[in-house]
């Protein structure tokens, strides 16, 4: 008899790697670029793995119990794997969004029975937001410890400080790859948002070979806000982690993991997440289009002839169609 699951919660993880042949093929590369399809998890992104984990995580320690509602603080793709994971296990669920995401991140979320409430309507946090120039890490501070702090029978996940983020892609994502490569990955490229993916995924990498060199990505200058430029084009869920208060990092990301920082520039994650649609047929966010850039710009390197380079892709370009991603017209 067939395999049948009874949860989406079966469906999590286990996504493919695509080597993008027509993609090396057009830039001549000179090394090989295999990117993991997170798109293929239920909910599309690779926060789908943190939203089960964070929430059978609290199930298990007893923080989160029958009839209590689960709030989350995201730039979308967390909020919408947990939405989902939540409404399959009956609790209620409230989350506070960025206010700068497309439209389509706050209509899936409201079509699992999420309660969706913009950053910028919490006077609170609106302060903090305006003070700090954006900081998402003192947003939370700020939700955490004069709103939530007054209410009861609610579970606050906190995918920030939560060990279950960078655990999960420790025991999943990082096995995934290395058994899917056989072990024969030279260099592992991903974003840094809280920085769980490439420090569970990293730690669990080097645990097998030291020598795999890890690359965390963060926005270029001209893709963060600042005083002279205060709403540029961002790459959304991607964050700054060098050159901030260390204050302002999440306690989810291991700043000794990484071997080399890379900047990319939204325009730049925009032109080569619209190419690979058109080489190798695969629809992607701005933050993959980051990671890809990231990749092809390491595949160029004299000494990185003849590896194997493998990048997270965090989700599907579905939930960009609203912004300027695949506006080719828009220029930066």
């Amino acid at each position: 008899m067939g395999k049948v699951n009874h949860s989406i919660a079966e469906l999590v993880g286990k996504t493919p790697l695509l080597e993008l042949v027509n993609y090396e093929k057009k830039h001549n590369l000179a090394a090989k670029i295999l990117v993991k399809l997170e798109y293929f998890n239920p909910n599309q992104s690779v926060k789908d793995r943190i939203a089960l984990a964070m929430i059978e995580d609290a199930e298990k320690k007893g923080l989160l119990k029958p009839g209590y509602t689960v709030v989350e603080t995201t730039s979308g793709n967390t909020g919408i794997g947990l939405a989902a994971i939540v409404a399959s296990k009956g609790y209620k669920f409230r989350v506070y969004i960025q206010d700068n995401v497309s439209k389509e991140r706050f209509q899936v979320i409201k079509a699992f029975g999420g309660k969706v409430i913009k950053l910028s309507d919490e006077p609170a946090i609106a302060k903090v937001l305006k003070e700090t120039n954006g900081d998402f890490v003192a947003a939370i501070k700020v939700l955490r410890e004069e709103i939530l702090a007054k209410e009861e029978n609610i579970y606050f996940v906190d995918q920030v400080s939560n060990p279950a983020n960078p655990g999960v892609h420790e025991v999943t994502t990082g096995p995934e790859i290395w058994e899917d490569t056989e072990g024969n990955v030279d260099i592992f490229v991903a974003n840094v948002g809280t920085g769980g993916t490439i420090s569970g995924t990293g730690k669990y990498l080097k645990q097998k070979n030291p020598d795999i060199q890890i690359v965390a990505i963060q926005p270029g200058v001209n893709s963060l806000p600042s005083e002279t430029n205060p709403e540029p084009e961002e790459i959304t869920g991607v964050h700054a982690f060098e050159g901030v208060p260390v204050e302002r990092i999440p306690a989810t990301m291991n700043l000794d993991i990484y071997d080399e920082k890379y900047e990319v520039e939204t325009i730049e994650a925009y032109t080569a997440a619209r190419e690979v649609a058109k080489t190798d047929g695969i629809l992607i966010g701005t933050s993959s289009g980051a990671a890809i850039y990231a990749a092809t710009q390491l595949a160029k390197r004299t000494e990185n002839k003849g590896k194997t380079i493998v990048a997270i892709l965090p989700d599907t370009g579905l939930r960009y169609l609203s912004t300027n991603l695949f506006n080719e017209e828009y220029l930066g």
